[in-house]
């Protein structure tokens, strides 16, 4: 067994500066949303267009975070990270200073490129710092805890930044986080030199890739404006199927492939990421629907509302930090995983119950709480998990695969369950229209949306429900709580990536 050196004792100081970087990245995409409208009257942005601030973003991201993953193993993940930190500063400057539809949309493509870059470092980053099982737990819980809360976070921030500043502060504010993120890690983060891949990259893999996860998620959101049946939605889905299988049989044929197919068919990964992406595909659609039930329904302003998700944000560190990190050492993954998705899903189940005039303290309040539990519970062996036991020089890629069953699931959840609530909606009002006088009745439209945000959320209830079936099944690792050991290296019982000390 290869001799283990002492780990780097800036690694906690170096998960700090980690941890700032993916609160960056995940605030991004709520502080947005709440920006949007001001953002849409500034600059003139058409109904049409309105989309694609969002689009660009996740477009980019999503189809490009295997490429991102499989650089920072080349390259080395903290000057992945570094480049990927100092990106994401200069489009969000671009951003903010916009004078037109195009200068934003621009500039927001290009976060999601230097997005991609910056997240699967970050968690790969972790993957080789922290080795000790009990150490690692920790970390994760961290990481995990603002992965998962990031999202309700930015719906605060981005309610102080546009009621008491304006929307361009919206994007102004990740140059802070990424200055402080990079001076941290050019003094605190040290990865081991021995994960690195000596290997060409794999630019068949990456056109294919890239092409294939674009076309999906461009597909979901045209079936979003434009229907499932549209011949745009079922041309780019189809476009989607034929290069991702491309992808897959390339894979397996050439020397160095972007992903190695181990990656994904270690039946404990492939079960983490199956279950992850159908668990957020639930949980972005619980933000979509209760953000317009606060706001259009229940009268929330941006900022109250915002704070109105403050309920799930702690339940979710509780559950990261206070029982998945606690536990995950004395407990099979699939036992925190499984029940966490559960608890989650009987969340969102008494969230599906709310009407025009529910209690914010009767149905609200004890929803959000139990999925910010389930979540945050879920959350924590799944991210160590999906890094667990990979090749040091597959863990950028590992990492990426988490990224992107996230990124995916986001982009599904959105599309899927707005057209299942517009559907529900329009079908209610078919039902209970008795004159078009109604469709001016503020109660009659606000029953009638209710109905359909009532009728998505169970749907992401049964989403939940099967990514706890899914977890329970497919994910069977023993308890993590020895060193790693890389994938096909049966000899080595007490694998740990060499840490070397500064």
């Amino acid at each position: 067994m290869p001799e283990t050196l002492q780990p780097d004792p800036k690694r906690w100081t170096a998960l700090t500066f980690i941890a700032i970087a993916q609160l960056m990245v995940v605030l991004d995409a709520t502080v947005v949303n709440i920006a949007l409208p001001s953002a849409q009257a500034d600059l003139h942005i058409s109904d049409g267009n309105r989309q694609w601030v969002v689009t660009a973003y996740t477009l980019a991201f999503g189809g490009l975070l295997l490429f991102g993953g499989r650089v920072a193993d080349l390259w080395g993940r903290k000057n992945t990270f570094i480049v990927g930190l100092l990106g994401f500063a200069a489009a969000s400057a671009v951003g903010g200073a916009a004078v037109n539809t195009a200068m934003l949309l621009g500039a927001r493509a290009l976060q999601g490129v230097f997005g991609a870059l910056l997240a699967p470092a970050a968690l790969s980053l972790l993957a080789v710092m922290f080795t000790d099982a009990k150490e690692r737990a920790k970390a994760f819980g961290i990481y995990g805890a603002i992965a998962g809360a990031g999202a309700a976070v930015g719906l605060i921030l981005g309610g102080v930044l546009t009621q008491y500043l304006n929307w361009r502060w919206a994007l102004f504010v990740n140059i802070a986080f990424a200055v402080a993120a990079v001076l941290g890690a050019i003094s605190s983060i040290h990865e081991p030199a021995e994960g690195r891949n000596p290997n060409r990259l794999d630019i068949p893999g990456v056109i294919l890739a890239s092409a294939g996860l674009v076309a999906l998620v461009y597909g979901f959101s045209r079936a979003e404006s434009d229907g499932w049946a549209a011949g745009v939605t079922i041309g780019l889905f189809i476009a989607s199927v034929v290069l991702l299988a491309a992808f897959v049989v390339v894979e397996g044929r050439v020397k160095a492939p972007l992903l190695p197919l181990r990656v994904v068919t270690e039946r404990n990964r492939g079960g983490v990421y199956l279950s992850l992406g159908l668990a957020i595909i639930g949980m972005f659609g619980l933000f979509l629907f209760l953000t317009y039930y606060l706001q259009m329904v229940m009268g929330y302003s941006a900022l109250k509302s915002g704070f109105a998700f403050l309920p799930m944000v702690a339940g979710m560190i509780v559950g990261s930090t206070q029982i998945g990190a606690r536990l995950m050492l004395r407990v099979r993954p699939r036992l925190l995983m499984a029940p966490g998705f559960l608890v989650a899903a009987i969340g969102m189940a008494i969230l599906a119950q709310i009407k025009v005039d529910s209690s914010y303290a009767v149905i609200l309040l004890p929803g959000l709480v139990l999925m910010g539990l389930g979540m945050g519970t879920a959350f924590m062996p799944a991210m160590s998990l999906a890094t667990h036991g990979v090749r040091p020089e597959d863990a950028g890629v590992a990492s990426a695969m988490v990224n992107t069953s996230q990124q995916v699931g986001g982009s599904i959840g959105t599309a899927l369950l707005n057209t299942l609530a517009a559907s529900a909606t329009t079908s209610w009002v078919g039902s209970h229209l008795k004159s078009p006088a109604d469709l001016k009745n503020r109660l009659f439209v606000n029953e009638a949306a209710v109905h359909g945000y009532s009728v998505a959320i169970w749907w992401a209830t049964v989403i939940l429900l099967a990514a706890a079936v899914l977890a329970f099944v497919l994910v069977d690792t023993q308890v993590q709580n020895t060193r790693e050991r890389a994938d096909g290296d049966e000899s080595v019982e007490d694998f740990a990536v060499p840490v070397i000390a500064h």
